[in-house]
């Protein structure tokens, strides 16, 4: 009788436990929670308002890390530095590269007056490498998605029809934002530019026939004589708002903005609200 108590609890106990995740940015959560819903328990390493490039964990999360069993990586630069300590942590927590058949485009450098394009194309290979911030097209969330899916199924079996059901309904919502941007930007002439401060939306420029402008270059603010430039460029793109997050400064921004006579909109690639922020970015654009 005792055996088959026990036996009970253990198998209650393995279908109301909840898989410890790791994600990287909140965004990253946000889709893991959609997918995994109350069968899931994730922690964010990069928290709102820091920047996924130099952030260093707290020892709340190390402790943390000792209980995780999937670290849902996305491959943004973060990852690069501490998922090696973040496994000598925790030995058993298994990686899952959840970016993994998501075509890489390279990150955006600004070509400045005068630079020849054999000097564009060393820098781009050289300071920008490739982008990072894939989670920004709708396209690439739905591969994103389908591989978390996959994760928390190949974990869990006995929930798998949940997640299912969940994973179904997150694929209509990013068909539904996916629509929503589309009718938006319908109206725009193909290669219409915006211009940015960091390039992080390379992906979404890419999806929508687009094209981002980024004011820094290899990570540094503009020098005067490419400030300068860069309304010229604003004025003559007819840019309708230069978009800063931030995680940076908006310095530059704002010069750029007050001479080309446009305004500064604040919208950042972390933000958990992925589906409002995409639809807002593309607001700002057509100017709607």
């Amino acid at each position: 009788m005792k055996k088959i108590v026990l036996a009970l609890v253990l198998g209650i106990s393995a279908v109301t436990a909840k898989i410890n995740c790791v994600t990287s940015i909140l965004p990253e959560k946000i889709f893991v929670e959609a997918i995994g819903g109350d069968k899931v328990h994730t922690m964010v390493m990069v928290p709102p308002g820091n920047e996924p490039h130099t952030y260093e964990p707290k020892p709340s999360q190390m402790k943390e890390i000792a209980k995780a069993q999937l670290f849902l990586a996305l491959g943004v630069p973060f990852e690069n530095a501490w998922l090696p300590k973040l496994k000598n942590q925790n030995s058993k927590m298994e990686v899952i590269n959840v970016g993994k058949g998501v075509e890489k485009i390279a990150m955006a450098e600004h070509h400045h007056e005068g630079e020849h394009k054999e000097e564009k194309h060393k820098k781009e290979h050289h300071h920008g490498g490739l982008d990072p911030h894939i989670w920004t097209s709708p396209k690439n969330i739905k591969i994103i998605a389908k591989n978390i899916y996959t994760a928390l199924v190949a974990k869990d079996k006995v929930n798998s029809d949940y997640y299912k059901s969940n994973y179904e309904k997150f694929l209509a919502k990013i068909d539904a934002t996916d629509k929503e941007i589309k009718k938006i930007l319908g109206t725009l002439p193909k290669g219409t530019k915006f211009m940015v401060f960091h390039p992080a939306w390379g992906y979404f420029a890419k999806e929508y026939g687009l094209e981002q402008i980024a004011i820094e270059a290899g990570g540094k603010e503009p020098k005067p004589k490419q400030l300068m430039h860069l309304v010229d460029e604003a004025k003559e793109e007819k840019v309708t708002a230069i978009f800063t997050e931030p995680e940076f400064s908006q310095k530059a921004a704002k010069v750029i903005a007050k001479e080309a006579g446009v305004p500064v909109v604040a919208v950042s690639p972390l933000n958990p609200d992925w589906s409002q922020n995409l639809i807002g970015l593309a607001k700002a654009i057509a100017k709607k």
